[in-house]
């Protein structure tokens, strides 16, 4: 989990803003021609939240739109963790613990991971980009210390410690990383916080040297790292239409923050949000390919993905508004596609549960319009009905909520999943025993983050069983073939239902996407994770 701070709000991405633009007043394009229709600030993240006020409009229009916002808040609570557990129904049920041990498991792993040519453990250095990953060398030599060390987040929710750690993937250099908390969930270290007092995230140090912004970052990586420029050259119409276009992405951006923060004219809102992604379209539209320079993948790419990705999913949970996929911007949606494709951005993009959930200690609330389609949309991606319960739909682009534009490959996404879970079986087995233990003496504004949380020992024999049993169906895929009644055998056992129902939803509702796997690993990692 991640905080960002205001003054990352505030900070322009635009890498070129000392490029001068010829070629927009030269050939006319859809951004110059709704330039000033979007003339807004560059960040709306300074101003209060605007708030519903009871007593502002009167009539019934108040009436209906306090009636609204009170059913939208009372569906927003508790939301986080919305789909059920089965502890209920498991009160005074007992099981057996027949399932594997976790060394029998780490070898069905390594068993099955050799059959689909996966190396036993993952190279975190010279592999594919990885959130676990605190050293990467791109097949440099070992005797050969990075230049580069980069500060970000221990959760993946900084949105502009996604954009550099994109950046330093795509260019391959070698990197070191050391992981902050975010004031929402933890403190930060005081080693840190002695060479930034403000605590703000990204930060990078070049050669011992330290840089804090994250557009001065980005523009040192492409200077001091020329071997995979991603920018065109100065001075040409490229450049030119580059500038431009991070100047949309910061108009786009205070559209979105404008409407996904307020309660009030959610008709106007919208559209004036829309009338900035038609333009972002028709810029995507223009170039040959999918990516938003004729030239190809570049840093303009790199610049929109967080806020693009975060985008769709929060107005999906806080709106009930289809960003992805809705027929309406072909160009958006061959971008995402293309995104999609990436190796460097599968192992770096989140999924909508984990934005919807991560956003509103960031930027101090996000809310909710209140009407059916956001509800029917806040409850799926929360996993309530049967949108993480097995047997799950197949998930492809044209899936709902949230698309997945790579599909998916169910068995290898439950292997990935297993392997997280077996890889890390005692801590995550005390992790999840928080959920039936006693909650933290000092909270923390991220609703999921209980940092001082403490397990509940006398249960976590239960716990460990259950989460063994877990692993073994992930494995096997067995356990969509289940009734979910029949998921627990209660014929015979000593083990207590009920707080391993409620340590495995713990434990669902924490899943975190990069941090802990992909989505659709997470997706299936939750289902299984339901009793």
């Amino acid at each position: 989990p991640t905080q960002t701070s205001p003054s990352h709000a505030t900070m322009h991405s635009a890498v070129l803003a000392s490029s001068t633009s010829t070629h927009a007043s030269a050939t006319p394009r859809p951004f110059a021609a709704g330039r000033a229709r979007l003339r807004v600030q560059s960040s709306p993240s300074s101003r209060p939240i605007v708030r519903a006020n009871a007593g502002g409009l009167g009539g019934g229009f108040s009436a209906a739109l306090d009636r609204l916002r009170r059913e939208a808040a009372e569906a927003m609570q508790g939301a986080a963790g919305a789909a059920p557990s089965s502890a209920g129904t498991l009160v005074g049920v007992s099981f057996a613990d027949d399932a594997p041990s976790w060394d029998a498991l780490e070898a069905r792993v390594a068993e099955l991971r050799a059959q689909h040519g996966l190396p036993v453990v993952d190279d975190l250095e010279n592999g594919p980009a990885n959130p676990k990953a605190l050293l990467r060398r791109f097949d440099s030599s070992p005797d050969d210390e990075p230049r580069v060390l980069f500060y970000r987040d221990h959760a993946a929710w900084c949105p502009y410690c996604q954009k550099i750690w994109m950046q330093l993937e795509e260019k391959r250099i070698p990197y070191r990383v050391e992981k902050i908390n975010m004031r929402c969930y933890g403190d930060k270290k005081p080693s840190f916080t002695a060479k930034v007092p403000s605590g703000m995230l990204p930060v990078m140090e070049i050669d011992g040297v330290l840089i804090t912004d994250s557009a001065a970052i980005a523009a040192a990586l492409e200077r001091e790292f020329p071997e995979t420029p991603l920018l065109p050259e100065d001075g040409t119409p490229e450049r030119a239409r580059a500038s431009d276009l991070l100047k949309l992405e910061r108009a786009l951006f205070s559209r979105w923050m404008g409407w996904l923060t307020s309660g009030w004219a959610d008709g106007q809102n919208r559209s004036g949000f829309e009338e900035a992604l038609d333009i972002v379209d028709a810029e995507l539209r223009a170039t040959p390919g999918p990516y938003f320079l004729s030239s190809g993948f570049s840093l303009v790419d790199i610049t929109y993905t967080p806020f693009l990705e975060r985008m769709a999913a929060s107005l999906a949970y806080y709106k009930g508004f289809r960003m992805e996929n809705s027929g309406r911007w072909a160009g958006l949606d061959a971008w995402y596609g293309a995104m999609a494709s990436r190796a460097t951005y599968a192992g770096i993009k989140s999924d909508y549960y984990t934005h919807c959930h991560d956003l509103p200690p960031q930027l101090g609330g996000c809310e909710a319009n209140g009407d059916e389609e956001q509800k029917a949309m806040r409850a799926a991606i929360d996993g309530e009905g049967d949108a993480w319960r097995l047997p799950l739909a197949p998930l492809s682009a044209a899936s709902s909520p949230e698309p997945s534009w790579a599909g998916e490959n169910a068995e290898l996404d439950r292997l990935e999943a297993a392997s997280a879970l077996v890889r890390n079986a005692n801590a995550v087995v005390r992790f999840a025993a928080r959920g039936c233990g006693k909650a933290g003496t000092r909270p923390v504004s991220a609703p999921l983050s209980d940092p001082t949380a403490t397990p509940g020992e006398e249960h976590i024999p239960a716990v460990d069983a259950a989460m063994r049993r877990v692993a073994h169906e992930l494995l096997e895929g067995s356990a969509a073939a289940k009734p979910a009644e029949a998921r627990v055998d209660t014929a015979a056992g000593s083990l207590a239902g009920a707080p391993a129902a409620d340590a495995l939803a713990y434990l669902r509702d924490r899943v975190g996407v990069p941090r802990d796997m992909k989505y659709p690993a997470a997706r299936q990692l939750r289902a299984h994770l339901n009793w």
